[in-house]
């Protein structure tokens, strides 16, 4: 399903209720080149259709949906399209937003664009490997960086640390 700016502005969310994922079409990271590369055809027997909606097509999962919303162990959150590590477990708060929260990334894992779908300017991340979809960098995150990486938890899995 897609949602336009009228249809959220009218009423129609009950239709984006029942529909798990919100895509937008072809991600903006698809035209550059990135380390780890696939023609939209392997991507597709690659990832789930629910991570294809979201790592390739900038879908956004339903808030209060990802069992890693509620992930505490310790470890690592990896792109479900490489399986390049993203977040630590150590960076990870619960934002109350519904979707997995982490102030800062790993070192040199998430790459940003600027988003200017649905009327608004916002921050998008990506996996910096394969260029796939996370979710949006927000200024309202704690402290020591103040930035909120509100993530898809579909486009991650997670890695517990070794014990």
């Amino acid at each position: 399903m897609t949602v336009t700016r009228r249809s959220l502005l009218t009423g129609g969310t009950t239709g984006l209720a029942a529909s798990f994922f919100v895509s937008r079409g072809p991600s903006v990271a698809a035209a550059e080149t990135f380390e780890v590369m696939h023609s939209d055809s392997e991507w597709r027997k690659l990832l789930t259709p629910d991570q294809y909606a979201v790592l390739r097509q900038e879908g956004t999962e339903n808030a209060f949906t990802s069992p890693l919303l509620h992930e505490e162990r310790r470890g690592n959150f990896a792109c479900a399209g490489c399986g390049l590590e993203l977040f630590s477990s150590t960076a990870k708060f619960d934002s109350g937003t519904g979707w997995p929260s982490f102030w800062a990334p790993l070192e040199n894992a998430v790459g940003t664009t600027k988003d200017t779908s649905y009327g608004m300017v916002r921050t998008a991340a990506h996996c910096r490997r394969c260029g796939g979809h996370l979710g949006h960098v927000f200024n309202d995150g704690p402290k020591p960086t103040g930035l909120r990486y509100c993530m898809n938890g579909v486009a991650m899995t997670f890695q517990p640390a070794a014990t």
